[in-house]
């Protein structure tokens, strides 16, 4: 069957455990994850562009742990109707503050007894059927998620819990598809540890082992932190082209809350002497620059936003920024930034 699913889930525990139970069920998904708000309305029209571009016979967009407001559900209710190609809407949720859209669309299912994550293996195992594995860490999440400190899972539920909020090792906005990645996997091979006398222990003592495992691959022994900067090195090599921005003929690259900026940053432009500077720009409107003796980046950051430093480590504050969930968004706002600051060649490829 010619079918793909697009699955927008929730940015904590619970959330990626729905997306941990759908992709044991099935293969060809689409995994998108979102905090409340504004950005449920971001990802529903990025899921949108991505089937319209994809063009399978039958779509199903499912969402899990977000509960929608009654105007985001009509909205997307509108949305599906001027769209001509096969799509459905499968909701799947526990917070009451759902009741009003439940009420209203036959595609929102709530239940309020349960955690997301096991309302949807509960879905999908009675109709493609059990697995022992699987349901015993949806008991975890669920003695957590819904708060059940007598549950026998919940100390480990509460080390789950931390583990995967800790787990902000990539970026989700500029690196989404690695960062859903890195997050199951997490999941998965802790799911041994589950097995084990004193879980919650286990686990715990293993979380740094677990991280530096992925990170690590096949290179020789290092730190994590080492490791977690050569993977997104790498990351950000691979997608340099349209990540770069451009400041009076200088080439840099624009990344976002990437965190860890002297190690990441200097480690990129090592690997990429054709690129001038590293930029950074956070959600708190802040800029981190570091260079390597191409520009000097302390006049940029004066110049940009009243800021200063090091010739090749410096910051600065860009009061006009606006906070976006889009990384080409955020791009575009920085390009004209440097353009509206007068500077020199500011050019978007």
């Amino acid at each position: 069957m010619n079918y793909k699913i697009y699955h927008l889930s929730h940015t904590d525990l619970d959330g990626y455990g729905c997306q941990m139970v759908v992709k044991n069920y099935f293969e060809n998904v689409a995994f998108y994850n979102s905090n409340y708000g504004k950005e449920i309305d971001e990802r529903i029209n990025e899921i949108l562009n991505n089937i319209s571009t994809e063009n399978f016979e039958n779509s199903l967009i499912l969402i899990t742990d977000l509960n929608l407001t009654l105007e985001q559900a009509k909205e997307i209710e509108a949305k599906l109707q001027v769209n001509q190609q096969n799509i459905q809407i499968l909701l799947l949720d526990h917070h009451k503050s759902g009741q009003d859209c439940e009420q209203k669309y036959q595609w929102y299912f709530l239940d309020s007894s349960r955690c997301a994550t096991q309302i949807t293996y509960d879905f999908f195992s009675s109709i493609l059927g059990e697995n022992p594995q699987l349901a015993k860490t949806v008991s975890v999440i669920n003695a957590v998620d819904i708060w059940l400190e007598d549950d026998v899972h919940f100390e480990l539920g509460k080390v789950c819990l931390g583990f995967i909020s800790g787990a902000r090792e990539l970026n989700r906005i500029m690196f989404p598809l690695e960062n859903s990645n890195y997050i199951l996997t997490l999941l998965e091979n802790a799911q041994p540890l589950f097995d084990e006398p004193k879980p919650h222990i286990r686990l715990d003592e293993n979380i740094h082992k677990l991280k530096k495992s992925f990170f690590r691959g096949n290179l020789e022994d290092d730190t994590l932190d080492n490791f977690i900067s050569r993977y997104n090195v790498k990351l950000l090599s691979q997608n340099k082209n349209k990540m770069q921005i451009e400041y009076d003929g200088h080439k840099g690259i624009l990344t976002y809350n990437i965190g860890n900026v002297s190690i990441i940053g200097n480690d990129f432009l090592k690997s990429n002497p054709d690129f001038d500077f590293f930029m950074d720009v956070t959600s708190r409107k802040t800029i981190s620059l570091r260079a390597n003796g191409g520009v000097d980046v302390s006049l940029m950051a004066a110049r940009l936003g009243n800021g200063g430093g090091h010739p090749n480590a410096s910051g600065g504050l860009l009061n006009a920024f606006k906070d976006s969930f889009v990384y080409d968004t955020i791009r575009k706002q920085i390009h004209d930034i440097i353009l509206a600051k007068g500077a020199n060649n500011a050019t978007r490829s």
